[in-house]
């Protein structure tokens, strides 16, 4: 039994084909199979079920596979013993944010990490949740930036910071002549949305009133946007408001600012975490990205006072 023989078996098992399996291993599908064959011939049990389509992993099989990633992630264990006994960080981690928190953190991000931490290579992309936990299961991708909770099996959650939520208008809403609005100030008829796929669209739409979609669909025209930026355009351009993360806004111009408005207590806020899988094994880079992700963050946002009271807005499953 080998190393190599165990990640064959997991990639078949993650991605139901032995040619989609031998592509991420990147060698020949003949010789991936033989590796499988070799090694059930030597354990003396079928490991998967050829004769389904798409490939079936056995109830033995199972047993097998699960094994084989706790076996993987501890060999990873070692390099990441070695690199904390030494001091040093070296080597790839695949990275990934959702697109509503990236832009607000990620051109910073890049930059500052390359400075500290030179002999690390960050590969980073933008997914939104969904495809988030079928890459960390796929083993596609390290860790990743999002919106929590997401109670999903197999996957560990590491809350950074709580981002409040605040409300952008259009010169002349009512809400305006207010100096802090609730819920109830939303004008649900004239509200710019992100578009299906993002948790953000289903937390505005949990914070405001399941009526939105049904008062939206009186307008003369609708538009659904696919990045926070957007949505701060149409309002300028179009009228109406947009909820926006409020780290979204902090290099806005005085005329800008001048259009937000901050929620009374209980303020409407987003928990954003970094997430693995349970067999991630890299907690010295991992802890090194919290660091400096919390240092792109105000103060307020990192640390939550005991007193502070909070609205939570869950994150709708995807």
């Amino acid at each position: 039994m080998t190393i190599t023989q165990l990640e064959y078996v997991v990639a078949v098992a993650t991605y139901k084909s032995f040619v989609a399996a031998a592509e991420k291993c990147f060698v020949t599908q003949p010789t991936l199979s033989m590796q499988i064959q070799k090694l059930e011939d030597e354990l003396g049990v079928k490991i998967f079920d050829r004769n389904k389509h798409p490939i079936a992993v056995t109830d033995m099989g199972n047993i097998i596979v699960d094994q084989a990633q706790i076996a993987l992630a501890e060999c990873e264990r070692i390099h990441e013993l070695i690199q904390r006994q030494q001091k040093t960080l070296s080597g790839t981690f695949r990275f990934a944010a959702i697109p509503t928190v990236a832009p607000n953190i990620l051109p910073f991000l890049l930059d500052n990490y390359a400075k500290a931490f030179p002999s690390m290579k960050l590969q980073v992309k933008e997914l939104e949740t969904h495809q988030i936990i079928t890459a960390l299961r796929n083993n596609e991708i390290d860790a990743a930036l999002l919106s929590t909770p997401l109670e999903e099996q197999g996957i560990k959650e590491y809350p950074l910071f709580y981002e409040p939520f605040v409300g952008y208008f259009s010169d002349g809403e009512a809400a305006l002549k207010k100096r802090m609005i609730t819920p109830d100030d939303i004008a649900l008829d004239r509200i710019w949305l992100l578009n299906e796929g993002h948790c953000m669209r289903n937390q505005i739409i949990n914070l405001c009133s399941d009526q939105i979609q049904k008062l939206q669909a009186e307008r003369p025209y609708r538009y659904e946007s696919s990045n926070v930026e957007t949505l701060r355009r149409m309002v300028e351009k179009n009228g109406g408001m947009a909820v926006l993360p409020e780290l979204a806004t902090l290099e806005f111009g005085e005329d800008q600012m001048e259009r937000i408005r901050y929620f009374e207590t209980p303020e409407p806020v987003r928990e954003i975490s970094l997430v693995t899988s349970i067999h991630f094994v890299k907690d010295s880079v991992l802890q090194s990205l919290m660091d400096e992700i919390l240092k792109l963050v105000p103060e307020k946002m990192r640390v939550q006072k005991k007193n502070r009271k909070v609205l939570r807005i869950q994150s709708a499953k995807l």
